[in-house]
């Protein structure tokens, strides 16, 4: 039965989505329709592989942008707006307890980051990107909790620390996240903002792009395709809407929200196929999660669809240049903060 339904998303799922990063990209496909074998891709924006990280941080050289310490100062100020957003008493004890467990764990912060960064590069001031940063990461955080529990991957350790079904028990963690997905749209309830979020986080993106991902494991043929429509919505879909809303707040012009959204289009999938790459060569402790999950599970991933670790790694560092051709025309200034998110991304170890 699971395998017939997986085949039958399969077949769903090629027949009605596209791949939206096709327009984007000008090489030729990865594989071979026709024999499902690698073949030599040309990028001519990139000739290097992802392997070790740029100096992302400026120091005292004039000049030079220093991502840490705007990553760490707009990442202090969602993490304290979300201290105030899930305050202790508004819920049942025990499950105000879970949702501020999972929400204020930590994290990259790259979505709420996101938003910010983009209302900051349309002119925009990073107080108006709050409500949509918070409502981000609380849509991120739920999906979380969910995607841990054994009806899903089954995992028990998040961030460093226990899972919250295995910190809070089941039926807990399932209203947490749930609760969390409503505080979101709380937050986030400042018109067309709203919808974007509600988008990515309903049927149309992190749901869809989890049952595709769920129906997928063990099917005896997973096309790239069908791989990208996955990750499109469980990953990219989410941080795009994040970069969208902040655009929007920020006073963007349609030509301005339209760029932000194909950056952050790059950035979700470039996230995804360094996540599948750190899933192969990094180390429980490294990752804060279980390490070797996708194996085990026999998922679908880049690596495995592509022929190894360093096709994906090419892979990546073609879809960062593509977001960071994004940015070419916006206010160099205020695209740097973007700028460096993409690399972060892609020079993540963790």
């Amino acid at each position: 039965m699971a395998k017939a339904a997986a085949s039958g998303f399969l077949r769903h799922g090629a027949a009605q989505s596209s791949n939206p990063y096709t327009a984007l990209r000008k090489s030729p496909s990865i594989l071979s329709p026709a024999t499902g074998r690698s073949r030599t891709r040309s990028v001519s924006v990139v000739r290097c592989v992802l392997q070790a990280a740029p100096e992302l941080k400026g120091g005292d050289v004039a000049g030079v942008f220093d991502f840490e310490r705007y990553l760490s100062s707009r990442a202090d100020a969602v993490n304290d707006a979300l201290d105030r957003a899930v305050p202790v008493g508004t819920a049942p004890d025990r499950l105000g307890e879970s949702m501020r467990y999972s929400v204020l764990a930590g994290g990259k912060r790259v979505r709420p980051v996101l938003a910010v960064a983009a209302c900051e590069l349309v002119g925009g001031d990073a107080d108006a990107a709050t409500p949509v940063a918070c409502a981000a990461e609380m849509i991120h955080t739920s999906s979380l909790i969910h995607d841990d529990m054994p009806c899903m991957d089954d995992d028990d350790l998040r961030r460093g620390r226990a899972s919250n079904h295995v910190a809070f028990g089941e039926p807990t963690a399932l209203l947490a996240g749930d609760a969390l997905l409503a505080l979101a749209f709380h937050h986030a309830a400042a018109g067309s903002a709203a919808r974007g979020l509600g988008s990515a986080a309903g049927a149309g993106g992190v749901a869809a792009g989890q049952a595709g991902d769920k129906y997928s494991e063990g099917a005896a043929h997973v096309s790239l395709a069908t791989l990208e429509y996955i990750h499109v919505h469980k990953t990219a879909r989410l941080m795009e809407a994040s970069a969208v809303s902040g655009a929007i707040v920020g006073g963007g012009t349609d030509a301005e929200v339209e760029r932000v959204r194909r950056y952050a289009r790059c950035v979700g999938l470039l996230f995804q196929v360094v996540d599948d790459v750190l899933d192969v060569t990094g180390t429980s402790e490294q990752l804060g999660k279980t390490a070797g999950k996708d194996v085990e599970a026999d998922k679908a991933t880049y690596p495995k669809l592509l022929g190894g670790v360093d096709q994906a790694r090419a892979y990546a560092a073609e879809l960062l240049a593509m977001a960071e051709a994004e940015l070419d025309g916006f206010d160099a200034e205020r695209a740097e903060p973007l700028r460096y998110l993409a690399r972060f991304i892609a020079y993540r170890q963790h």
